[in-house]
């Protein structure tokens, strides 16, 4: 018997995180590790942007969203970079 699993896209989930007096970074994590050995840096980053771009949508604080839109425009720079 062959149990045939579809592949997924990347799923990343982004969060911010810091002090009220240090910056804010956004930290991110896998949903599922079923292919983490085999990731493409492009997809990685594909991802991450799909996740903050997520985020920024459900984000209310200034601060948080100056930071989620500083890392998109560093993803999106990242991508463009790329071969």
């Amino acid at each position: 018997m062959n149990i045939a699993e579809p592949e997924q896209p990347v799923k990343i989930i982004a969060k911010t995180c810091g002090c009220k007096g240090a910056a804010t970074k956004i930290t991110y994590s896998f949903i599922d590790t079923y292919h983490s050995l085999c990731l493409d840096k492009k997809d990685i980053i594909s991802s991450e942007l799909e996740a903050c771009e997520s985020l920024l949508g459900h984000t209310t604080d200034q601060k948080d969203r100056k930071s989620i839109q500083n890392e998109i425009a560093g993803l999106k720079m990242a991508l463009d970079l790329m071969p």
